[in-house]
């Protein structure tokens, strides 16, 4: 319900939050074009103008993506749009490539007190757990845990754990429905374990960044925690900050 007066929320702002939940509910699905501005004004009673600038904002934040001559589409995950939006790793000449993945385990367990904590799960809820290895410029430079909340995977261990995509958020939205719009980062400096040094060619202890991630939908409902450590020697993390 749209509404207006003194003390009601931006027009635009309850417009914005009218398209996130029609995005949310699955009535409009990555990939989908959305009404024109035109028809979403006239549907909601508000200007054409007011309908621009909720939809903008939306752009902007990579929930909405504008294709010149065709209309505006609920944004939905590529290669590309992993890598730059998502990957914050680059070589010392700022270069970002996409990295080659290697899975050396997937299985499922019981949430440990801290997985619960940051996908907000029920305790001892059933979490798949995969650990990978990243090479970047042909080195293994990073070491990765994912966890996932089994719930929102069920049929996950029919997939070939040996073959899954290099980007998995891609494997998220087209195989589960989920799409990952946004997510909170921590770095830190850890010290490689054995079993990082021995990946990652490298004596116990070297320096290594620390990532984690939880990876939210539009919603913000976590769906994923990811632990990347990275070795810095040829490559450092970058982010804009708009």
């Amino acid at each position: 319900m749209i509404t207006s007066g003194k003390g009601a929320i931006p027009l635009y702002m309850q417009i914005r939050e009218f398209l996130i939940a029609k995005i949310s509910k699955g009535d409009w699905l990555p990939g989908d074009p959305i009404p024109s501005e035109m028809n979403l004004s006239q549907e909601l009673g508000v200007s054409q103008g007011t309908v621009r600038k909720a939809v903008t904002e939306l752009v902007e934040y990579n929930v909405l993506r504008r294709k010149q001559g065709r209309g505006t589409f609920v944004s939905n995950h590529d290669s590309q749009r992993a890598l730059f939006h998502f990957f914050h790793i680059v070589d010392d000449k700022e270069q970002k490539v996409m990295p080659d993945s290697k899975v050396l385990r997937c299985h499922r367990k019981h949430a440990s007190r801290s997985e619960t904590l940051k996908l907000q799960l029920e305790d001892r809820a059933d979490i798949i757990r995969i650990e990978r290895v990243r090479t970047l410029s042909s080195s293994p430079t990073m070491i990765e845990t994912i966890i996932l909340p089994g719930h929102l995977f069920k049929d996950w261990d029919e997939l070939d754990s040996s073959n899954l995509p290099n980007m998995l958020y891609e494997l998220y939205e087209k195989q589960y429905g989920i799409t990952i719009h946004s997510a909170e980062e921590r770095l830190r400096a850890v010290a490689a374990s054995k079993h990082d040094a021995s990946h990652l060619n490298l004596e116990p202890g070297t320096p290594l960044l620390e990532i984690e991630r939880v990876a939210l939908t539009l919603n913000k409902s976590p769906v994923e925690l990811r632990i990347s450590r990275c070795n810095t020697r040829k490559h450092h993390y970058e982010n804009t900050i708009l």
